[in-house]
């Protein structure tokens, strides 16, 4: 049972999942726009919205040091500049919900689920 386990496997192993979603997530924030399956769609979604409220603390200047350095070991520099310049100002207003995922028709090739992830406004 899946009770009170958080994250999905890919059926990958962690090292892996982890490049992965290291990816996805670099290329969606450079991109503002990406289409791919329905649960890597998902898991993005949940992620975005932890990495943006972290970059939106870069403004302090107490606290700028260590969330950069945080953001680093998960996502590229160019990445952490385009969070900490663009996005900060674009989602002050906002406290979550930053993405959404629009669901699409199956893939022809495997008919797995697909969908776009986009951010708001």
């Amino acid at each position: 049972m899946q009770h009170l386990r958080k994250g999905r496997k890919f059926k990958r192993v962690r090292s892996q999942r982890k490049a992965l979603l290291k990816a996805l997530l670099g290329n969606f924030i450079l991109h503002e726009k990406m289409e791919t399956t329905e649960a890597k769609a998902k898991e993005v979604k949940i992620l975005i919205d932890r990495i943006i409220n972290k970059a939106k603390k870069i403004k302090d200047p107490e606290k700028q040091v260590a969330v950069i350095r945080d953001l680093r070991t998960n996502l590229s520099l160019v990445v952490v500049k385009k969070l900490s310049g663009d996005f900060t100002d674009r989602f002050a207003k906002r406290t979550s919900g930053y993405a959404r995922v629009i669901k699409l028709a199956p893939r022809k090739s495997d008919n797995a689920r697909m969908a776009i992830v986009e951010f708001v406004d």
